[in-house]
């Protein structure tokens, strides 16, 4: 009776699986999900960064001819008849500034102030450089 008795125990008793670890087939499919997955990330944030460094020039240029422009409006009002046109004109660090004088009539005149950083450091903004364009125009003063 005891033999029958210990018999449907070890019947009746779900077999223990003891686990060390992952298999090898969990790991190789873990690791190929987990490349899968970081492979856009990484090239959202790579594509965030130059987005980030485009608009921070862009925004230190537009800064540098506002600048440029407010020099120029307040001698103006002093100097209204000598030109104000530049080229090449170093602002700040790598930054250069082009400043194009047209006169519409005897007492108007359009200002352009053409802004960019010297990407290729030739001392020359070329067109591809420029990134802010600002223009006004400024009255003589009586």
């Amino acid at each position: 009776m005891c033999r029958k008795l210990t018999r449907l125990l070890r019947i009746e008793k779900p077999a223990i699986r003891k686990s060390g670890g992952f298999t090898l087939a969990e790991v190789v499919i873990a690791s190929s999900i987990l490349a899968i997955a970081i492979i856009p990330i990484l090239k959202a944030l790579t594509s965030a960064n130059v987005t980030s460094s485009m608009i921070e020039r862009k925004t230190n240029s537009l800064i540098l001819a506002q600048g440029k422009l407010d020099e120029i409006k307040a001698r103006s009002i002093y100097d209204y008849s000598s030109s104000f046109a530049e080229i090449n004109s170093s602002i700040e660090g790598s930054y250069l500034c082009n400043v194009a004088d047209s006169s519409v009539n005897a007492n108007l005149r359009q200002i352009t102030v053409s802004v960019g950083e010297d990407l290729n450091g030739n001392s020359t903004l070329n067109a591809g450089e420029i990134e802010i364009t600002l223009s006004t125009l400024v009255a003589k003063r009586f």
